[in-house]
Formats: structure tokens, sequence, C-alpha cells
């Protein structure tokens, strides 16, 4: 019997942000007084070493990489969301931009009382690492780029120095094993874990 493909309809939308499924990252840079940031991510992806993340112009670590181009990429697990979105309604920048100001952001610089992580000290850079965070990633910042097209966003350009991971996680000393680790992820403004395992390139 011949098979005819189901008819799919599409619509044009125009959603108010467009994470479709992207891991949330926690970073962390360092103030002018040298405690340190933490600024909930959603825009990042890496090639090789290289990780590059998105940042507004208005925030405080736009601010603090431009200054000290430093930092540390820690990724936070599914169990961690309810720290993640302690963080959400804060900024350390003082005064509150009036775009941050107008969606409800208020001030606040004490970022690990606030959602209850650890800092443990980095070994090759000045920002401290989140201990509760599976994955923990040193990086010095090559570049932070404003693009021409838009004023407001930034494309900030890193290299991994230094992974820590939980052993937990760990398949032997060297690899992470992706059945036991899961990154927390943000979608269209939720927060999501990993389904179940559905295949594997021919690299894995």
């Amino acid at each position: 019997m011949e098979q005819f493909a189901k008819k799919t309809i599409t619509k044009i939308i125009h959603p108010k942000i467009l994470y479709y499924g992207t891991p949330v990252i926690l970073l962390t840079t360092l103030n002018e007084d040298e405690t340190v940031n933490i600024s909930p991510i959603s825009s990042s992806w890496a090639l090789g070493d290289y990780i590059m993340v998105g940042l507004g112009v208005g925030g405080k670590a736009f601010e603090n990489l431009n200054r000290h181009p430093e930092c540390v990429i820690n990724i936070p697990d599914p169990s961690l969301w309810k720290n993640v979105e302690r963080l959400a309604p804060f900024t350390g920048k003082n005064p509150v931009p009036e775009s941050k100001r107008e969606i409800g952001f208020t001030y606040n610089n004490k970022k690990y009382e606030v959602s209850k992580l650890t800092a443990v000290s980095s070994k090759s850079v000045k920002p401290t690492r989140i201990q509760e965070c599976p994955i923990q990633i040193e990086a010095k910042v090559h570049e932070v780029r404003v693009p021409d097209y838009c004023s407001e966003i930034s494309i900030v350009e890193t290299e991994a120095i230094n992974v820590h991971a939980h052993m937990g996680i760990l398949s032997d000393e060297e690899y992470i094993d992706p059945e036991k680790w899961s990154p927390l992820i943000y979608n269209f403004r939720h927060y999501f874990g990993l389904g179940h395992q559905l295949g594997k390139t021919f690299r894995a």
C-alpha cells in the first residue's frame, strides 16, 4: 500500500523570546571589589575548547568581563533549578539599568547568599567556581564584541583552561558519562531536564 506523509501545517509566530531549549549556565565574573557576581545565562555554545556566550550589555557580567577577562562557566543540573531561579530577579549592576528596572529587576550583589550556592576557589582564574554545579569550566576571555546590527547584545568569546567535573558523572577519569549527566535546560522560559536517550552518534 502506498504510504502518504501526513501534511504538516505551520504558522508564522512572534515569540517573545527564542530560547528554544538551551542549557543554563551560571557565569561567575569578578566585581571591581574582587567579590564575585553570578549571572544566569541561557545563550552559549561550544566548539572544541572555545565557548561563546551571549550577554546583554546592560548587565554586570558584561561590565566585569570588559574589565577582567576571566570567568567560570558553571553548568547546573536539573536539581539546581530553584537555585538558578533565586538569582533571576536580581542584578549586580547598581544603579539598576532602566531596561531591567522596568521588568522588575532589583539590585543585590550577594549572589552566592541569594542563590544558596557555595563558592570554591578556581585553579587558574580569579572568579570562583560553584561547588554544586557538576561541570565547572575555568575560562579566559579573548574578546567581548558588540555587533553592529544590535547594540543591546554582546558575543563573548572564551577559551576553556580547566574543566572540573563531579566524580559521580564520570565514566572514567577523563570522560563524562552522558547517561549520568543531564544539563538544566531553559525551554521558552521554563526549566527542564533531558529525556531518555534516543541514540548516539557514530563518534560516541
